[in-house]
């Protein structure tokens, strides 16, 4: 047995990292500057494992000296993201100044240690490209939760620990985790989540270190203290705040409650003066903030330092290069001097990825499962003593002997039916045998990954690769044959990246995608198949918005009685359950078309009808739970007309981020559900030859889903009309019982009214009883202020245009008075005259029993042309309101207000269309002027897109509502040379979206032209036979 070698003493060596200077934040080519001349000085810095290293650097040397040896030391390449901080004669913390001499900023350096630390926390952590900065992060968040400065959930603070624990000690043994907890405290209360941390940690059975760290930070990204550093501060008021800073802009927190936030995009200037700080917003006339907000900190040097980190933060994330300096003034200066010194976020994704560095492995101190306290190359488990001997050199230079100074890295044991041979001549192995320790070890089959084999030190990156054989082997870091784990184009994967950025990463290259492309079927029936999975994937996180997250609101509130929680849930629950095993089977049957698992059964599995047909028939059996849905929505309504808080708490849920879309839509979905299937399984008919295996089960399933579809229409077209009356009540102020029975919305628009001022723009609400038009209110809430009305009955219309001289204008003439219109197109206009009329006809059949609802409906009992002059004062008393306050929740973001701005128009059938034509699936999206395409998970409903980073996240990263877009075929001369690539445009906004096949192609198009092209009125009465009107 060879005895193992001294423990190296410098920190460089112990990271791994060669004698040279190895890479800094420099450019390319460049070498660390030449030190200064003058004393040296030594200067201590404590690194985020915990470890004290010494520097000798010359006393007039910038702290960017210091900065960059720091980095080299530790090979690290995106430095970037880091920053040492440290605590000045004033006691207060902040960051080393790169561009100044550091003795002008440490007055005495041998009494203080700076610390390493994350500085700049980007929103995803996918857009860090080393697996050594992603473990750097991980240690930030470690101690971020163990000083209590990361506060979360219990769950969420147990599932980090897990994850923690996993990287450190690996697969879960009882005793030796409870072990672990009892002598490492990760959390504040962790005693009373010893439990909870187990359970979390005994899932994570074959996860390396690295994906720990990948999974640890995607889960502390969406905490909503992620990153933040709070700073002290006042408002006006004297109430206690914090400020802090993100990539986003600035944060408002109470507590640990953030209550507000100031986007870069609205920001104009930042400032201070004494001890005020200062932040002057961009003019809004949707908002009711004040144009420059003031907060009160602890002092003048308080309010510098957070004004500085402000500085930096929107420099690094905004801008597209460092800034340049400020040329020195003549005679005066005024303001400060301070910039942004170092490379943006954006400088630092491309340097890496256009520079090829040698990937240095590295250890991780805390972590036993590749590294004992003798540097051992094998995990604690399979090796008690000795080692393979170690090579001595890390100079590049092979072994004497390829096996006898070979070290082999075993982050997965299935790996050894591989390297059995190599393995078996080591020795310190317990009962020296590779067959017990494999059988002790050995993950599931799903879980087979292959990983490297490497001299020197030992890498503990992971590598996912298709094929679960997949293995490769490196000596002295030089390829030495065709790896087992080769990419499938033929080159070798980087052995520190996270194979989850390249499977589900954030962006995707053009060639992976093509490879990927070409390997999974071409059929049409399967991309119809696969259309069925991704929105039933998005189907069930509906439910669960009802079932999870609305019930979980909710609690056991006694606003809701039981009864109605009842009604609801116990409604809802057996349907989400339903269709969570109904999920699971699409799919299993999709993977084993795909060839992905499974791959030893025999037997025809390319067909999804047999799939359809079973579960539809299931689904019949809860018809009865579909009806109640209704009544349920019905319910609801009636309970929160009457109890106020019931209201607010209803309120309240919709400003949460998981729900999306108005709640009572949630109610419909799975009404529109049906719909949806019923449209799939027309598709697989119509492309089956009646000779196919699945044409009878496909024929079949579509039998019963259209029975269900006629059972349930009457009562999902009545549920359409009433959910949507109460989405416009909440829109619209001034007018009370907008939900009265034999009411029916048929369209809202923007159109100009001419009056003794010109023409005003005004919004139109149309309904089978009456016509309204209305402003939109200066007001805190957006909404809309009823201005007048115009009952239907014995209502006539005529084109106008030559009478006013006004295009496209037309005149609707009363019972009481006459209105003068125009439209913003010929083709509004028609449709605008054309529903007019439709709704007359109505009107009169019916001889005006509902023409006079509306006249006791106005809240102030005014008329409506008095209740119009009120408009103004109330933007004046919001204006004296502090800019924390959110008294009433904005609205500036629903169908109304987009068909305001747009000056646009949509009816209720085209509210149907969108909601029944979902769709959703992974998409490449790229900006007009961008280089690269951005992998995203996208939703089409309710007349938008919805953006996700993955099926799996809870709440969408944002919206793009598509009322006035226009959908094209790039041209020629925009350079896209991808298939499948359609373009979004509206003005000067331009947006081009790739998918995946020519089916996927086409439906994206049928289903975004529905939202941005009304729908004509006789598809509506194809469509809607038993519609009243």
């Amino acid at each position: 047995m060879v005895e193992p070698e001294e423990r190296p003493s410098g920190a460089g060596q112990r990271l791994g990292a060669p004698e040279s200077l190895g890479i800094s934040t420099l450019e390319p080519g460049q070498r660390p500057p030449t030190m200064p001349p003058g004393r040296q000085i030594s200067i201590r810095v404590q690194m985020l494992d915990d470890t004290q290293e010494v520097f000798e650097v010359s006393q007039r040397a910038p702290g960017k000296a210091l900065f960059d040896m720091v980095c080299a030391h530790m090979n690290l390449v995106e430095g970037d993201y880091f920053g040492l901080e440290f605590l000045d004669q004033r006691k207060m913390t902040v960051w080393l100044d790169l561009l100044k001499p550091i003795l002008k900023q440490i007055r005495r350096p041998k009494n203080i240690i700076l610390r390493f630390v994350v500085k700049f926390f980007p929103p995803d952590h996918t857009q860090l490209l080393e697996e050594l900065t992603r473990y750097l992060f991980a240690l930030q968040i470690k101690h971020d939760l163990a000083c209590g400065r990361l506060t979360c959930n219990e769950s969420s603070a147990a599932l980090l620990v897990a994850h923690i624990v996993q990287s450190e000690i690996g697969d879960f043994d009882e005793v030796q985790c409870k072990q672990h907890l009892l002598n490492n405290k990760y959390i504040p209360e962790q005693d009373t989540l010893m439990d909870k941390i187990g359970e979390y940690h005994r899932k994570h059975v074959g996860q390396t270190p690295a994906e720990s760290d990948y999974q640890l930070l995607e889960i502390a990204r969406r905490l909503e203290m992620y990153g933040v550093r709070l700073h002290p501060a006042k408002d006006r008021e004297g109430t206690k705040l914090s400020l802090a800073v993100a990539h986003s802009g600035v944060l408002v927190f109470q507590g640990h409650t953030k209550i507000n936030a100031f986007n870069w995009s609205k920001v104009r200037k930042l400032s201070f003066k004494r001890k005020r700080f200062l932040i002057k917003l961009r003019p809004d006339l949707n908002s009711n903030c004040q144009d420059t907000l003031e907060f009160m900190m602890g002092s003048r040097d308080c309010c510098k330092v957070f004004w500085k980190i402000c500085v930096e933060y929107h420099a690094f994330f905004r801008l597209y290069e460092e800034p340049k300096p400020k040329p020195k003034p003549v005679l005066f200066t005024r303001g400060s001097s301070f910039r942004f010194s170092g490379r943006t976020q954006r400088q630092v994704i491309d340097y890496v990825k256009d520079s090829e560095f040698k990937k240095v492995p590295f250890e991780r101190k805390h972590s036993k499962v590749q590294f004992n306290s003798d540097h051992s190359p094998f995990p604690p488990r399979l090796c008690a003593e000795g080692q393979v001997e170690r090579n001595a050199s890390t100079s590049g230079h092979q072994a004497d002997s390829p096996l006898g100074r070979t070290q082999v890295t075993v982050e997965n044991p299935s790996l050894q039916r591989y390297t059995g041979s190599l393995t078996s001549q080591t020795n310190g192995c317990r009962n020296g045998t590779h067959d017990e320790a494999d059988a002790r070890l050995k993950p599931s089959p799903s879980k087979e990954q292959a990983e490297h084999l490497s001299t020197g030190p030992v890498s503990k990156s992971p590598q996912h690769n298709e094929s679960p054989s997949a293995g490769g082997v490196m000596v002295n870091g030089q390829k030495q044959s065709l790896s087992l784990g080769q990419s499938p184009d033929g080159r070798q994967p980087s052995p520190l990246t996270s194979p989850l950025l390249t499977d589900a990463g954030f962006v995707r290259t053009d060639d992976e995608d093509e490879v990927r492309r070409k390997r999974f079927p071409t059929d049409k029936a399967y991309f119809i198949a696969k259309e069925l999975l991704t929105t039933e994937r998005t189907y069930l996180k509906d439910l669960e918005v009802i079932t999870v997250s609305f019930q979980k609101s909710i609690g056991k509130d006694e606003a809701m009685p039981d009864s109605m929680r009842n009604l609801i849930f116990a409604n809802f629950e057996p349907v989400y359950k339903f269709h969570e095993t109904f999920l699971k089977e699409v799919e299993q049957r999709l993977a084993q078309w795909e060839g992905r698992s499974n791959a030893h059964i025999k037997g025809d599995y390319q067909r999804v009808g047999d799939v359809m047909l079973k579960n539809i028939q299931g689904l019949k059996l809860l018809t009865a739970h579909l009806q109640k849905h209704s009544e349920a929505l019905l319910e609801l309504e009636r309970m929160s007309h009457s109890s106020r808080k019931l209201e607010g708490l209803c309120r309240d849920f919709e400003l949460q981020k998981v729900c999306y879309l108005p709640l009572n839509i949630f109610f419909l979905r799975p009404l529109h559900r049906l719909m949806h299937y019923k449209q799939i399984l027309e598709r697989l008919c119509k492309h089956y030859p009646p000779t196919h295996d699945d044409f009878r089960d496909s024929r079949a399933a579509l039998a019963d889903i259209s029975e269900m579809v006629v059972q349930l229409h009457g009562t999902l077209i009545k549920m359409e009309n009433f959910q949507k009356l109460l989405e416009l009540k909440k829109d619209l102020v001034g007018v009370d019982s907008l939900a009265v029975p034999g009411r029916e919305f048929i369209r809202l628009g923007c159109l100009s009214k001419l009056s003794g001022k010109g023409l005003q723009q005004r919004m139109f609400f149309l309904f089978n009883d009456v016509l309204m038009y209305t402003s939109r209110g200066m007001t805190a809430s957006n909404q809309f202020k009823v201005h007048g009305q115009l009952p239907l009955y014995g209502m006539t219309i005529r084109e106008s245009e030559d009478e006013w001289g006004v295009p496209h204008s037309f005149t609707l003439f009363g019972q009481r008075q006459s209105v003068v219109v125009a439209a913003s197109s010929e083709s509004e206009m028609d449709k605008w005259v054309e529903d007019i009329k439709m709704a007359i006809e109505l009107s009169d059949k019916c001889n005006g029993a509902l023409a006079e609802i509306l006249s006791s409906g106005f809240t102030d009992g005014k008329s409506p042309e008095e209740s119009s002059g009120d408009q103004e004062s109330e933007d004046d008393l919001s204006a004296s309101r502090t800019s924390l306050e959110r008294q009433t929740p904005h609205r500036g973001n629903t169908t109304v207000h987009v068909c305001w701005h747009r000056s646009t128009s949509v009816s209720m059938v085209d509210f149907s269309v969108a909601l029944e034509n979902q769709l959703s699936g992974n998409l490449l999206r790229k900006f007009k002027n961008s280089n690269g395409w951005q992998k995203l998970w996208v939703v089409f409903t309710n007349f938008s897109l919805f953006f996700y980073k993955t099926h799996q996240d809870e709440f969408p990263l944002a919206s793009l509502p598509l009322l006035g877009y226009s959908i094209t075929i790039p041209s020629e001369s925009e350079n896209i040379h991808k298939d499948y690539v359609f373009k979004l445009h509206f003005k000067s906004h331009v947006y081009y979206f790739r998918s995946e096949s020519e089916y996927t192609f086409e439906r994206w198009m049928e289903v975004i032209r529905s939202a941005t092209c009304s729908s004509n009125h006789i598809r509506s009465f194809s469509r809607k036979d038993p519609h009243p009107y």
